[in-house]
């Protein structure tokens, strides 16, 4: 009979003999139990429900060891660390969740969103000044006139962290259009505290070149909503001023480098799927240049390059859905440092991305890995992901 762990902590989860003869004599017993372990590097124990113990998957780096965090997740899409230790997780319907070493509940006072389609409560973003501000960053899909766009709200958490506090919405999506798909909706902190969002095309393709629309584009505003004067067509009347680049399908996937520099992962149509460096003002071509095709097998616009466009930076064919993307530190593998980690969500897996130019290295893969929705490195230097698959949270550490 299985043992339901219900506290685990995720610093290392090493049990020392007398963890594990208690533990055994609790799963004779077959009852739900508590293990609390103690150690010095101990972080935090997190909630794991009816889970097995961890097991070995093996890397380049050699076996690394996989520990589901928490189960029973409804459609899950993002997930950000706080300080305490405590985990912050978005599910598609509108729920946000917090993990802690009490199990998982849910936070109160979400905005009503729009959950159609590919829509809904998508990412959270915990910002680096947490600490003082308890401010958190969501977006969504929010209904409007003419459908539904991406929104942006900033919110405070209680000071006992059971609910949001002063609900702003600083971004909604101008005009919103027709259909649930293609709504982009990563945010990313840059390192002069404003905000990268990735906005999809919402399945209206010409739109992603129209830059008096923000559909396909990549913008960036600051923490109150308002637009830095140094965007790139803030002077240009006929452009909608937090557009920072354009020309992008539906970038699922977001994240910094190093050095500060934003990367993108984003759908192709059949084939085509893309990792690009976002650079200010760029155009990435969609619709006008892609290496995939339409579902219907017929070319898209005008071939894979044109002067003016960039060329991505990666890309696949066939598509895997790329979701989350992470560059890693190299905290606890020096040897990965600065490689990209996207997750999968048609061939579930999560791919490792190296060298110059980019080349898809490694396969992170296992029965875990079952439509990887979002990737990050935790602050430990531990590498977590959600399984939209499997509904549950994952950690990769040595092992």
């Amino acid at each position: 009979m299985g043992v339901n762990i219900r506290y685990l902590p995720f610093h290392g989860c090493h049990f020392d003999q007398t963890d594990l003869h208690s533990l055994s004599r609790m799963a004779e017993r077959g009852k739900e139990t508590v293990l609390r372990l103690s150690t010095a590097m101990t972080l935090l124990c997190l909630a794991i429900v009816h889970a097995g113990p961890a097991f070995a998957l093996n890397t380049s780096q050699g076996n690394v060891t996989l520990t589901k965090m928490a189960e029973g997740l409804d459609a899950p899409w993002s997930f950000g660390f706080l300080p305490d230790g405590s985990v912050l997780i978005t599910e598609r319907d509108g729920a946000l969740l917090r993990l802690t070493e009490a199990g998982l509940h849910e936070v109160s006072g979400v905005a009503e969103v729009a959950t159609r389609g590919q829509g809904g409560l998508l990412d959270v973003m915990v910002p680096r000044d947490f600490a003082t501000s308890r401010e958190i960053f969501l977006s969504y899909s929010k209904k409007q006139p003419d459908g539904a766009g991406t929104a942006v709200a900033v919110a405070r958490l209680s000071d006992d962290a059971q609910g949001l506090e002063s609900w702003t919405e600083i971004f909604d999506l101008t005009p919103g259009s027709s259909g649930g798909r293609h709504f982009g909706s990563r945010i990313v902190e840059a390192p002069d505290g404003t905000l990268f969002i990735t906005i999809g095309d919402r399945g209206d393709r010409p739109s992603a070149q129209d830059l008096s629309r923000e559909n396909g584009s990549v913008i960036r505003i600051n923490r109150d909503g308002s637009i830095p004067v140094d965007n790139p067509f803030v002077d240009d009347p006929a452009v909608r001023p937090a557009i920072w680049s354009y020309g992008h399908r539906n970038p699922q996937g977001a994240g910094l480098d190093p050095d500060g520099n934003l990367w993108v992962s984003e759908h192709g149509a059949r084939g085509g799927d893309e990792v690009n460096a976002v650079r200010k003002g760029a155009n990435y071509g969609w619709p006008v240049i892609s290496y995939g095709r339409h579902y219907s097998g017929a070319k898209i616009g005008e071939g894979t390059a044109k002067d003016g466009m960039e060329q991505p930076a990666f890309y696949w064919d066939p598509s895997i859905a790329p979701s989350g993307l992470m560059v890693y530190s190299g905290a606890l593998w020096p040897e990965w440092e600065g490689d990209i980690f996207v997750g999968s969500l048609k061939f579930d897996y999560i791919a490792r991305l190296d060298g110059a130019p980019l080349t898809e290295a490694e396969q992170l893969m296992s029965a875990e890995t079952v439509r990887v929705r979002d990737i990050r490195e935790a602050p430990d230097g531990s590498i977590w992901f959600l399984s939209a698959g499997d509904g549950a949270l994952y950690r990769l550490a040595p092992g």
